[in-house]
């Protein structure tokens, strides 16, 4: 063990690359080398880029069990992978090298590559044992040659044995030959004549020296016994016998016979055939040679495969006192027979096929090998043409499966392939092996939804987070590139984000609501919903969902004329000279519900002279009932009551004080209602000018602002008119147009980081029944039609159409 831990410290590490050769790179190590060992850099040879190494999936394919070489993606240095034993791999065989392909993708590659194992002098020559006797006779001429032993040494070419050396002596030299197979055979020449009576035995050492630096030896005892007598060695008719049998000879039968002449008499002449030494044990086991006649016949079971031919080594030696030996060489080769099957070997580059997989992507290698020669040993491979895949050949023997047509997982996720090889030979062999490709799922279906469009009706007041839908869509791909999540891409809502009402849950689709809806801020909204999967890169699509919010009588009217001047009452002063009919004022009153919830009638509660007046029930005028009289209480209290058409209604009411004056310079007070005569009347002749001036001015200021606001509406934006709401305006000298405008207010709502302006504006226009030939007033709200949803303009999404 020490020469070989020299023999590898003093190893030469020897790298050749012998070059591409149709696609072949060569290289050469030693055997023995540690774990990580340098083979080669196949980057640099092949002129590759390091950095697309692992993204072309550069990979070794070999035919052997072990995987000796592999190849480093990060430097693209191929490294020993495990210690290789030449002895071991190869045995004495000249040469021994491992195949193998690289193979890279994106484009496709194959590369053959070659390693030869070079021998290392690692084995000492070895004899079969420590000591050899013989005897020869004392008449052997000088010259003779007396085979000996070879010594055994696994190693080959130079690191075989080189040469034999026997120990100082007068008699005794040696002749050292090649033999067919690279073995040296080793002779004792005879070089002077013996004497038995002068030296009757002689022990000689015989040393068996390799050709390795340093070289490693092995030495055994020769023993040679002088003897006399018979002194004529048998002799063979020839000294190398050749024959050729078929590989599938039956046991016992017989093969050849050989045959040796003594020239000496009786029992130095009697001959006894045997194998000598030479002869290994799987020939003993295959060949027997009968003793007595010298005939050989097969003993086991031949394989061309195995060993195409053998070298018998046959000794004849007489039965003199003292023996003498005759040798032969008997060498039968093997006639090889088609009886080698092909063999196919699928080595596999993906657990699973991806179905969006190019034409001509390999999938795997196929190697077909069959152990016969010439055309029996020849093989051709197919599978069957109506799948998406062929196979194509790389170089001998070997071919490659590759994608041809497009695959589908959802239609075939699976494909049972059968791989046929047959031979040349007459009549041929064939073999097959079914291989299973299963196609794995790739992200190409767009999640659908069930519908392209939702419309959801929802009550305003609804309870914050309450289900109001949900959007459902499907994916047939699978695992994550068929797990949808949802959310909300775009929303459609006037001047602000649909955030802050609605969220849609990432898993289910279920859209919830995050404050209660009010129809009076906000009657329908747009949002776009997403479905996308998990896939990489992920595939969406949307769908749109329309929210209707539905109105709830939930406001009660609202008394907007005549304005209260003590904040709890009305006033209104008239001339007692009036006629019945005569519009002594107009009760304006405002409903920001819609539809049925609306619509307002007013009726007179209380009144102190119920037949003095009569009240419009739809259009809230307070008309004289009949003529003045005398006496009539000059203050009149009248308690209106007024109430929409919602289920249930909700209702409001107004005081109105009515002051009646029997001339123009009378002072009415109505500090305190009680029943009283007009003297009894404070001077109100001032506060009426102020008022009444006062509320003329405002009331024309808001007549001009909104005028200008509406035409920089008209011009700004797109209004859309609805001609059912008969948006007219009738005037005459005894009505006038009010107008009133709720101010925006920001709305604050618990969670949001935000304050989100939120139109709280509502416009009422005065408007002319057509019933009423007096003037009546209807309030229809709204005069301006809500926009439609695709010309909504919403801050942080996108307008669709």
């Amino acid at each position: 063990m020490a020469n070989i831990a020299n023999s590898r410290s003093s190893f030469i590490f020897l790298l050749c690359i012998s070059g591409l050769v149709s696609g072949q790179i060569r290289y050469s190590i030693p055997e023995e080398l540690e774990y990580g060992a340098f083979v080669g850099n196949i980057a640099e040879d092949l002129s590759l880029n390091v950095r697309a190494l692992s993204g072309r999936n550069v990979r070794l394919v070999s035919d052997s069990r072990k995987q000796y070489i592999e190849v480093n993606l990060e430097n693209g240095i191929l490294f020993v992978n495990e210690r290789i034993d030449r002895e071991q791999l190869c045995r004495q065989s000249p040469s021994c090298s491992l195949s193998f392909q690289l193979a890279l993708d994106n484009p496709l590659e194959m590369r053959r590559i070659a390693v030869e194992i070079l021998d290392i002098n690692d084995n000492a020559p070895s004899f079969s044992k420590e000591e050899y006797a013989s005897g020869i006779i004392e008449l052997i001429a000088p010259g003779t040659l007396l085979p000996l032993e070879s010594a055994h040494d696994p190693d080959v070419g130079t690191n075989a044995i080189s040469t034999y050396q026997i120990s100082p002596n007068e008699h005794f030299g040696l002749r050292v030959q090649a033999r067919n197979d690279g073995t040296k055979s080793v002779e004792l020449l005879l070089e002077k004549p013996l004497d038995r009576e002068h030296q009757s035995a002689f022990n000689l050492v015989l040393t068996a020296i390799d050709g390795g630096i340093p070289n490693m030896s092995a030495t055994a005892r020769i023993v040679i016994t002088i003897m006399d007598a018979n002194d004529n060695a048998p002799v063979f008719d020839h000294e190398t016998i050749r024959t050729n049998v078929p590989e599938n000879i039956r046991e016992g039968t017989f093969v050849i016979k050989v045959n040796a002449v003594d020239l000496d008499e009786g029992t130095n002449a009697e001959l006894t055939y045997s194998f000598s030494s030479h002869v290994s044990q799987n020939a003993r086991k295959l060949f027997k040679l009968d003793p007595i006649t010298g005939d050989i016949r097969v003993e086991g079971l031949l394989d061309f495969e195995e060993s195409y031919i053998y070298e018998l080594d046959v000794e004849a030696v007489d039965k003199g006192p003292y023996p003498m030996v005759g040798h032969a060489k008997v060498l039968i080769g093997l006639i090889d027979l088609n009886d080698n099957a092909p063999e196919i070997e699928v080595r596999s580059l993906f657990s699973a096929v991806p179905e969006d997989a190019q034409s001509g992507t390999m999938i795997a290698t196929i190697s077909v090998r069959d152990a016969d020669s010439s055309e029996n040993g020849q093989v051709q491979c197919e599978i069957d043409r109506d799948i998406p895949f062929q196979i194509q050949p790389s170089f001998k023997n070997n071919y490659k499966l590759v994608v041809s047509g497009d695959l589908d997982r959802e239609t075939t996720p699976l494909y049972n392939i059968t791989i046929m090889a047959r031979d040349r030979g007459s009549p041929p062999l064939t073999t097959s092996k079914i291989v299973m490709v299963t196609v794995s799922d790739a992200n190409d279906n767009v999640p659908r939804f069930t519908q392209s469009s939702y419309n959801v009706f929802v009550m305003e007041n609804n309870s914050p987070g309450a289900s109001i839908f949900a959007v459902t869509a499907s994916d047939p791909d699978l695992d994550q590139n068929g797990e949808l999540s949802y959310l909300m891409l775009g929303n459609n809502i006037k001047y602000t984000s649909a955030s802050p009402y609605i969220m849609i849950n990432l898993k289910s689709g279920a859209i919830n609501t995050l404050l209660s809806f009010d129809y009076e801020l906000l009657k329908t909204f747009q949002i776009i919903v997403q479905a996308q999967d998990a896939g990489s890169p992920p595939l969406s699509s949307t769908a749109t969902v329309n929210v209707v919010i539905l109105d709830q009588n939930d406001n009660a009217p609202i008394i907007a004329s005549p304005i209260a001047w003590n904040s709890s009452s009305a006033v209104e002063i008239l001339y007692h000279a009036f006629s019945p009919g005569y519009l002594i004022t107009k009760v304006i009153a405002t409903d920001a519900d819609s539809g049925q919830n609306m619509r307002l009638t007013f009726q007179i509660l209380e009144a102190t002279d119920p037949s003095l007046f009569s009240l419009g029930r739809l259009s809230g005028e307070i008309r004289a009932a009949r003529h003045f009289r005398e006496h009539d209480s000059m203050i009149h209290r009248v308690i209106i009551h007024v109430r929409d058409n919602g289920q249930p209604s909700l209702s409001s009411t107004a005081t109105i004080f009515i002051s009646i004056l029997r001339n123009v310079t009378e002072k009415p007070s109505v500090r305190s209602y009680q029943p009283r005569s007009p003297e009894q009347f404070p001077d109100l002749n001032a506060y009426l000018i102020i008022m009444f001036g006062s509320t003329s001015f405002i009331f024309f200021v808001i007549i001009i602002f909104l005028v200008v606001l509406k035409c920089k509406q008209n011009r700004n934006a797109n209004y859309y008119l609805s001609t059912s709401s008969c948006c007219c305006i009738r005037w005459n000298s005894n009505d006038a147009l009010n107008r009133r405008a709720i101010p925006k207010e920001l709305l604050n709502y618990s969670g949001a980081r935000q304050t989100l302006p939120i139109s709280d504006t509502h416009q009422y226009t005065v408007c002319l029944t057509p019933e009423s030939s007096k003037s009546d007033f209807l309030f229809l709200k709204p005069c301006e039609a809500p926009l439609p949803l695709n010309d909504l303009n919403v801050r942080g999404g996108s307008v669709r159409k």
